[in-house]
């Protein structure tokens, strides 16, 4: 039920959409007679997203995501595991094309195969079903296997979690798959905008990991410069409005200990 309320939750939870949504409203005022309101409502859509498009409010909110969790050392101690987070796979394109189709969250995967050379005895798990609200007959574990493999990854050297279907999912999946004994050290591998949802995720499930964060899309210092490209404002600020509304979703229903969870 959790999943699907998402889901269903998640176009109105989008800055863009519910901005779009508010400037057709707008627009119908207008149509039928209502000009005053339809104009304010157009008016406020409009101004909303020029101070989205270009102002450094989406570096605001993305900047303390990402730099909650420091990068991995380079002189970490050796892990006993290493888990990667589902996410940077076209689910939709690679299902139809049936071929890895990656989106901007590839570092994900590669640096999966970093650490894969730096540990080669570490064990590997990926874990990611499918994400759609429909269900689909792959998943992105299916996927994932066939690049890695393509890359001469050993297939019988990664264990593959395919049931989850979010990152709550992720947590209880794999805890659940490799049973990690008291004292064993693994590495969590997602985005760097993530991990705090992450790690609060699976520390709640009994998982406690080490985080490792990657495709960071920021400097990760603040400027008050205007950015003049309003799409890139407008990715940021979609990808990080989902991760705080996450945050405080799965604070609110129990499934984290804490609203920002911390080193």
């Amino acid at each position: 039920m959790f999943f699907i309320l998402s889901k269903t939750l998640a176009f109105f939870a989008s800055p863009i959409n519910l901005a779009l949504v508010i400037g057709a409203a707008g627009i119908a005022l207008c149509l039928a007679g209502r000009r005053r309101p339809g104009c304010a409502l157009g008016a406020g859509a409009l101004l909303f997203l020029l101070v989205l498009g270009f102002s450094p409010i989406p570096l605001l909110l993305a900047l303390p995501l990402e730099t909650r969790f420091p990068p991995l050392p380079a002189d970490a101690p050796a892990p006993d595991g290493i888990i990667v987070l589902g996410g940077s796979m076209d689910e939709q394109s690679s299902s139809r094309h049936g071929q890895a189709v990656i989106n901007d969250a590839a570092e994900r995967l590669t640096e999966a195969l970093r650490l894969r050379r730096l540990y080669p005895r570490a064990r590997l798990v990926f874990t990611g079903g499918s994400a759609s609200l429909r269900g689909s007959e792959h998943t992105e574990a299916e996927f994932v296997e066939k690049f890695w493999s393509a890359l001469g990854l050993d297939a019988s050297d990664v264990l593959y979690e395919s049931r989850s279907r979010n990152t709550y999912e992720n947590a209880v999946f794999t805890r659940d798959l490799v049973h990690p004994a008291p004292g064993e050290r693994w590495l969590l591998v997602t985005s760097a905008t993530h991990m705090p949802r992450a790690v609060g995720l699976f520390r709640k499930a009994g998982f406690p990991v080490v985080a490792d964060p990657v495709d960071y899309r920021t400097s990760g210092e603040f400027g008050w410069t205007l950015n003049p490209r309003a799409s890139d404002n407008f990715a940021l600020a979609e990808l990080a409005t989902h991760e705080w509304i996450g945050l405080v979703a799965y604070r609110l229903t129990g499934k984290t200990d804490a609203l920002f969870p911390a080193p």
